[in-house]
């Protein structure tokens, strides 16, 4: 069976790290690209042999020219300037959007019919970004951050209770910053309420560590972001596509009235198969989970107003 090419552009920490995630699969070649001679290059080949350690044939290729990446069957975005400490997503607004003005046009040109996974920040603006510089279908465009942020919030909680992480479900929803949702009322732990095992005060600390777990990890690192966690939810929603394994995952999706909302890019649960995003799964949320859905709607709206304003 002919194997799907995955073109990453960015070989930072999670361009390269995904490209790790991707490759070991044994079902995707993978295309590394980036605007600097060298980096990309010297990743592919070193991670290509490490896959002879592994016993995995798959093509990976390093490059900066985009001809490469010709005919990709889904590409994904890292590019831009990292977050660095006390910056906020919104800060990195003016860099990063020229950027991705620029990746998407190469996109565009060499793979019409990709699907395109967007990782870069502020996440939802990048998203909104790329789908108006594409012009793609909108279940074609997706951003990766809900299952990061769950992934986030699920940790947390299972340290808490001293639980595998296994057992907890949860979501996470809205913005990918300091105004996303972790949806309590649909947060349980071997099937019981969140609420009915930890107490009120000690739940909102771990909702509060959540919103700020890329900080943290920033402020940790001194020097870069998280790459780990983010490279691994950009596997979870490559299976899910090309895969076409019809998976519920929390993603950033364009809406169309879903939530009572238009012409934005905000996380939340969908239906990831062979089409992209196949169905916007609209969950029940009480009224303090919708008043805080809506402030973040708020926020990246803000952003979108923004992002015109820079890239008419």
């Amino acid at each position: 069976m002919k194997r799907k090419k995955i073109s990453i552009i960015g070989a930072g920490f999670v361009g390269s790290t995904a490209a790790h995630w991707l490759a070991i699969q044994g079902l995707f070649d993978v295309v590394l690209l980036d605007i600097e001679e060298g980096p990309a290059q010297g990743k592919a080949l070193d991670l290509s042999q490490s896959m002879a350690i592994e016993g995995v044939d798959v093509q990976i290729q390093g490059t900066k020219n985009y001809l490469d990446t010709k005919d990709s069957d889904l590409v994904v975005i890292t590019a831009g300037s990292p977050r660095k400490e006390g910056m906020s997503r919104d800060d990195l607004l003016q860099i990063n959007a020229k950027v991705m003005t620029s990746v998407c046009e190469q996109i565009k040109k060499f793979s019409p019919s990709a699907f395109v996974i967007v990782v870069s920040n502020p996440l939802d603006i990048m998203t909104y970004q790329a789908k108006r510089v594409l012009n793609f279908q909108k279940q074609k465009v997706i951003g990766m951050a809900g299952i990061l942020d769950t992934a986030r919030f699920r940790t947390f909680i299972s340290r808490e209770l001293n639980i595998s992480v296994k057992d907890v479900q949860t979501m996470v929803l809205g913005g990918h910053g300091d105004t996303m949702v972790p949806v309590l009322s649909q947060t349980f732990v071997g099937g019981q309420l969140i609420s009915t095992l930890i107490s009120e005060s000690r739940i909102e600390a771990l909702v509060q560590r959540t919103k700020k777990g890329g900080g943290e990890i920033v402020k940790l690192l001194q020097k870069g972001s998280a790459y780990f966690a983010p490279s691994r939810g950009v596997l979870e929603m490559v299976q899910a596509i090309l895969q076409d394994q019809k998976r519920i995952l929390p993603c950033t999706v364009y809406l169309e009235g879903e939530y009572g909302y238009k012409d934005i890019y905000i996380g939340v649960p969908c239906q990831l198969g062979g089409a992209g995003v196949e169905k916007v799964i609209e969950i029940s949320l009480t009224d303090k989970e919708k008043e805080d859905f809506q402030k973040s709607a708020q926020a990246i709206q803000q952003g979108q107003t923004l992002l015109k304003e820079i890239c008419p």
